[in-house]
């Protein structure tokens, strides 16, 4: 298939390509030694296609580590479908969302430890994309929990999801001195105590300034 025919493909496609190509040589070389000239090589598409799609190596990687965390969340679905009450899933999610990086011998844990600068910048890059996804991924568990009562039905229940997101990259990826990410027990008891209220008391309503 020659060049320009494959620069026709659908942009999904390409991008997938793109990614999972990207995914293939930081694998195989890192992040450092991957340039994007191999990605498009690799990917069978000109540099300029590449361009149009990543305007630089730290939003193509960052989007690389994005898909490759979300991928990691598709597997963690059951767990949570099995867990009882929002509180304990949005617990469990921190820590679910920690194993992303953590669990020993995955891709992303092998970058961050042995590039731990270049994997911040990409990965800071990739966030961007990284906050919308994970609410569309817990979108359903919000609405379950809406059903059952645990959120005020006067809340947006997209705004809702957000929120979560946030809470989980925040809890799971920024140090802080009153909660350990990693003691399941404080993680629950900080979400019982500061996130459920607020969900379960109806939204205050805006006012202008």
């Amino acid at each position: 298939m020659s060049e320009a025919t494959t620069d026709r493909q659908p942009t999904g496609t390409v991008t997938a390509r793109l990614l999972g190509a990207t995914e293939k040589l930081l694998a195989d070389k890192g992040i450092r030694a991957t340039t994007m000239q191999e990605v498009a090589e690799v990917a069978g598409v000109s540099r300029a296609w590449l361009y149009r799609h990543f305007p630089d190596k730290s939003t193509l990687v960052g989007a690389a580590i994005v898909r490759l965390n979300e991928a990691f969340w598709s597997d963690a679905r059951g767990e949570l479908d099995a867990i009882d009450g929002f509180d304990r899933q949005v617990a469990a999610g921190v820590r679910i969302g920690r194993g992303a990086y953590d669990d020993p011998g995955t891709l992303l844990m092998r970058l961050r430890t042995t590039e731990p600068d270049e994997f911040a910048a990409c990965a800071g890059a990739g966030v961007t994309g990284l906050v919308p996804d994970l609410a569309l991924f817990w979108r359903p568990f919000v609405d379950a929990a809406a059903v059952r009562g645990e959120i005020h039905p006067a809340h947006d229940l997209g705004e809702v999801a957000e929120w979560v997101a946030r809470v989980l990259i925040s809890l799971g990826t920024v140090p802080g001195d009153t909660v350990d990410p990693d003691d399941a027990d404080a993680v629950l008891r900080h979400v019982q105590r500061y996130v459920m209220p607020g969900l379960r008391t109806a939204p205050v309503p805006h006012t202008a300034p």
